[in-house]
């Protein structure tokens, strides 16, 4: 299979099926404004080391202070497209911005979604099918087949909407939703819409827990009938008073009441740079990512912004704020999900760590037995570098053996268009706004 997508196509996939988020707040206290999503440089200041710092004087840009800021809700995103027995098969990767977590504590929030389509024939919505959707919920990675009642969407002539659930920044006890977790919403869409211009509680159901309140519908700004439907708008300084909750993550509201906001897409390949390129002004050194880019990472222009050659990524949050200046995480290219080599998860159980796979290290095996190094003929990259175009892609079955996942590592050369494919992490589609 020789034939790709273009670049407006690909831009119309990751709008078609970007998730619609409702999202509880904890905003009371003149915190206003804090549960918004957001993008890296809301402050406009090209440094992500203070964002943590400056996400505290949000609640001052409600009240009209700092006008120069750019909230611009947004979700990072890629698409990697792939053939497979003759078929078109599409991940979907969308990375929930939240610029501040754990009542202030941390910086940066990682949680993210992924969604596997098969079947691609061209445009959206013209026969591919959902395989099964993936979430984050702290550091488990739950997964669901699209048959599960657990999977539901909003669908639109605009698009097909997984709707999720996230949780307020707050740090509560772990037997709590907190921290900016999602979950799916399993709340049939029939049954919001038919409720979302009333004065009833506005609340879905999450997997794996019970009802869950709402206070904002982040809703993508592409999908024209998603926006339409719930007359989302964007926030703004003029916007920006009527957009906040201020709500106590205990307090309800009617589903009339929810505020309902627009967020773009943007690239994870926005993001990657600036883990090389001047990564002082971001990162901290402590903790790396190696990988060997066969191809540079490109702009919308094409142009080379990380170049080709073994690379090293440098990913250990810094915090100018904070005593030691880091929270203690890491950035996106240390994250095993950007290669799809994570131990996926049927169940949240809210433990201090996801099994891991081992797909890193070499240990991590496919359904046919294979290591990423055995499918890239690099077996040396095992334990010491990342391979650009390494990718798992799961089938949607959670294997509980160890060291073992139900999927496949995708073969050499999968990426080239000669081959059908396309591997988005490494290349930016979405336009950079001022």
């Amino acid at each position: 299979m020789s034939w790709n997508l273009t670049t407006a196509q690909r831009q119309a996939y990751l709008y078609h099926y970007a998730p619609l988020i409702y999202k509880r707040g904890d905003e009371n206290n003149s915190q206003e404004g804090t549960d918004w999503l957001s993008n890296y440089d809301f402050d406009r200041n090209g440094r992500f080391s203070d964002n943590r710092v400056n996400w505290r004087n949000v609640n001052q840009y409600v009240q009209g202070a700092n006008t120069h800021w750019r909230i611009r809700p947004t979700l990072y995103s890629a698409l990697l497209e792939y053939a497979e027995n003759g078929t078109k098969n599409l991940v979907l990767l969308y990375h929930v911005y939240n610029a501040a977590d754990k009542d202030f504590d941390q910086i940066h929030d990682w949680e993210r979604v992924e969604i596997v389509l098969r079947g691609v024939t061209g445009n959206p919505g013209t026969g591919e099918s959902v395989a099964y959707a993936t979430v984050t919920t702290h550091h488990e990675h739950i997964m669901r087949r699209s048959t599960d009642s657990a999977v539901q969407f909003m669908t639109t002539p605009t698009g097909k909407h997984l709707m999720l659930w996230q949780a307020d920044g707050s740090g509560a006890l772990p037997t709590t939703t907190r921290g900016h977790e999602l979950r799916f919403a399993t709340t049939p869409w029939s049954t919001v819409a038919a409720s979302m211009n009333g004065t009833g509680k506005a609340e879905v159901d999450i997997n794996n827990d019970s009802k869950k309140n709402i206070h904002y519908a982040f809703v993508p700004e592409a999908s024209a009938g998603a926006v339409s439907t719930w007359g989302a708008q964007a926030v703004t300084s003029a916007s920006a008073p009527v957009l906040a909750s201020r709500l106590d993550n205990g307090d309800s509201t009617s589903w009339r009441s929810v505020k309902r906001v627009t967020y773009e897409l943007q690239d994870l390949a926005d993001v990657l740079p600036t883990h090389w390129q001047n990564w002082q002004l971001h990162w901290r050194d402590t903790k790396t990512s190696d990988v060997l880019l066969e191809s540079p990472v490109t702009s919308e222009a094409g142009q080379a912004e990380v170049l080709a050659g073994l690379q090293r990524f440098y990913t250990a949050s810094l915090d100018i704020g904070a005593g030691d200046l880091t929270d203690g995480r890491e950035g996106i290219p240390s994250k095993s999900w950007l290669y799809g080599a994570y131990s996926a998860e049927a169940n949240a159980d809210d433990s201090a760590s996801s099994d891991d796979f081992g797909g890193y290290e070499g240990v991590g095996l496919d359904s046919y037995g294979r290591s990423r190094g055995a499918v890239s003929g690099d077996l040396a990259s095992h334990n010491a570098y990342w391979r650009q175009h390494d990718f798992f892609v799961h089938t949607g079955v959670v294997d509980t053996a160890d060291r073992r996942e139900a999927g496949t590592w995708l073969p050499a050369q999968w990426h080239l268009a000669a081959n059908g494919g396309f591997d988005g992490r490494w290349t930016q589609l979405f336009d950079d706004r001022p």
